[in-house]
């Protein structure tokens, strides 16, 4: 597959709260087809640890 499906962008940023939800969110990126695209980078809102991972289409 050239593309990623759905019309999705072959970049992608994902971020939220470090919970499962979060977890789910870049595994299913993974399963789709997307690969990681360096580290994890994380943050304290004051809250929570919010987390981000980028993830990149790898045909393009």
């Amino acid at each position: 597959m050239k593309q990623p499906p759905d019309n999705l962008p072959v970049y992608r940023l994902l971020t939220g709260p470090d919970d499962d939800q979060f977890c789910r969110r870049v595994s299913e990126a993974l399963a789709l087809g997307y690969v990681l695209y360096g580290s994890p980078a994380l943050t304290f809102d004051g809250k929570r640890v919010i987390a981000a991972q980028a993830v990149v289409w790898p045909d393009v």
